[in-house]
């Protein structure tokens, strides 16, 4: 189906004969900002929420503003800094950014409380303080661009991570509407994690009324626009609930579309895939699961990834705020194995939430359209375990082989000659069948499966990081050469890549 986003995508791939031809030479001196600034608003700094000694006496409402400011800074605050030969130094947030670029920006509702007035905040991230822009009480509004989703029914606080497209589109151009999705989702991860280490349940929705939340945030919808909604649940004063309305709603498909000139696509794209009134395409209800993998190639070898070795997250989950403040992308590694309990482990957190409940992590944390994201490995140095290319079956717990052979080599390549590629031990391959997912959510799909495949990405990041392995994620690859190459399935697109070895 030659949709608009079947389009972008063949049309944003990168091959080998045509990619001397893309990108443009980068005027460092006009990179976008990556934090938006308000002139006017009330200013609620957080920082001195997270000190241990506070030279004030204890205020009531501490215990809120400390668990607030905890949960901001795990999921998007800034961790470090570094220095760059262009004079202005860069800083590092919680979750991964493709190119430094950050183009995320994270928005909080408050429905009114006695220590956090209703109206609407902006985080400002380089001050870790929240900004409250406009002070008149907007949830009936929120309720409403939302379809009335019960999840902001009972609630008093909400995110909606919104994206400046500029940021990452100065370097990527149009291909960084993958990138865009894929660094939200990246976001979404710190934010289930960190809402569960600080007793709030994030419930995700996707589908929203476009337009209405832009102008509920006072965004042009073309430079910035809205991408996902959170509601953040209290679990210290309510229960956690399932709600079987969904996160995923479709727009429409758009088959016919003028030409588009080079620069445009990406707006395009996003306009064409909003939601203007609320779809009957699909039941109101969620969809059952799948209790089967996709893929069950004949006659390949099959190696049970189920393990005891679940990670440790610490007492109270200590570690994980711990490893979400520590992690960084890894640049370089040695080309040393790992384990076969070590990849168990990594896909154990990634896939198998369930097994965390008990740490006191979400066991069930809100995707978009997770049934349709596969999962394929190319393994070139792990202990015990034959190098090749492996179809992960997460309901079996299971590694199917589909191809014998040791692609170092070829992974060097298909990564754009990144050394990530060649020294990894493996490389973790997140696919879709595009035609399959706009069949059942329109072109809105694009969005929900980049959003997934980071929210994946993020926690192969942290679990990677907590197990003192490297790891390392890439959105820039030879698209249809990984199909080839790894023997994928040609109706699978490459979504993304996560790179994973010795530091």
């Amino acid at each position: 189906m030659d949709s608009i986003a079947y389009h972008y995508h063949q049309r944003t791939k990168y091959d080998p004969e045509t990619i001397a031809n893309k990108g443009k030479a980068l005027d460092w001196s006009k990179q976008p900002a990556p934090y938006k600034e308000y002139k006017i608003g009330h200013s609620f700094d957080l920082k001195p929420y997270l000190s241990q000694e506070k030279d004030r006496e204890a205020q009531p409402y501490d215990e809120e503003w400390l668990r607030l400011s905890l949960f901001l800074l795990c999921s998007y605050g800034l961790t470090a800094q570094f220095q760059t030969i262009y004079g202005d130094p860069i800083y590092l947030r919680a979750a991964p950014s493709a190119g430094g670029l950050y183009p995320a920006e994270v928005y909080l509702i408050s429905r009114g409380t006695n220590w956090l007035p209703a109206g609407l905040y902006n985080y400002q991230v380089a001050t870790h303080s929240l900004i409250h822009f406009w002070e008149n009480t907007v949830w009936s509004e929120l309720q409403a661009a939302c379809f009335k989703h019960p999840v902001l029914k009972e609630n008093q606080l909400a995110l909606v991570t919104t994206a400046v497209f500029e940021r990452s589109a100065w370097r990527y151009e149009d291909r960084a509407y993958r990138r865009v999705f894929l660094d939200t989702g990246h976001l979404l991860g710190n934010i289930e994690l960190a809402a569960a280490s600080n007793n709030y349940k994030a419930h995700c929705i996707g589908g929203f009324c476009d337009e209405e939340i832009n102008d509920l945030l006072y965004l042009d919808g073309h430079t910035e626009s809205a991408i996902a909604v959170v509601s953040l649940l209290d679990t210290n004063k309510t229960s956690a609930t399932d709600f079987t309305a969904p996160t995923a709603l479709p727009s429409a498909t758009v088959t016919e579309y003028p030409e588009i000139a080079d620069g445009q696509l990406l707006h395009y794209l996003h306009q064409k895939t909003n939601i203007d009134t609320e779809p009957t395409k699909i039941d109101a209800a969620r969809e059952t699961p799948s209790l089967e993998d996709k893929y069950n190639f004949p006659f390949c070898s099959k190696i049970a990834t189920i393990t005891e070795n679940t990670i440790d997250w610490g007492e109270q989950l200590s570690e994980l705020e711990n490893t979400i403040l520590q992690r960084r992308s890894t640049r370089s590694y040695t080309g040393e194995d790992l384990t076969l309990e070590e990849l168990k482990s990594l896909l154990n957190f990634t896939y198998q939430p369930q097994d965390y409940v008990a740490q006191g992590l979400d066991g069930e944390p809100d995707y978009f359209a997770l049934d349709l994201v596969e999962t394929f490995i190319a393994v070139s140095g792990v202990q015990d375990l034959e190098a090749g290319c492996y179809y992960y079956a997460p309901q079996a717990q299971e590694l199917r082989q589909i191809r014998f052979k040791n692609f170092r080599r070829e992974l060097h390549y298909l990564c754009l000659g990144q050394e990530l590629g060649k020294d990894a031990a493996a490389v973790i391959f997140h696919t879709a069948d595009l035609t399959k997912a706009i069949a059942k959510y329109g072109d809105r799909a694009y969005r929900y499966l980049h959003l997934d495949a980071g929210h994946l990405g993020q926690r192969l990041n942290l679990a990677a990081i907590r197990l003192k392995l490297g790891v390392s994620g890439i959105g820039g690859f030879f698209d249809d050469r990984v199909n080839q190459v790894l023997d994928i399935p040609q109706e699978e697109a490459v979504i993304y890549l996560t790179t994973l070895g010795r530091p």
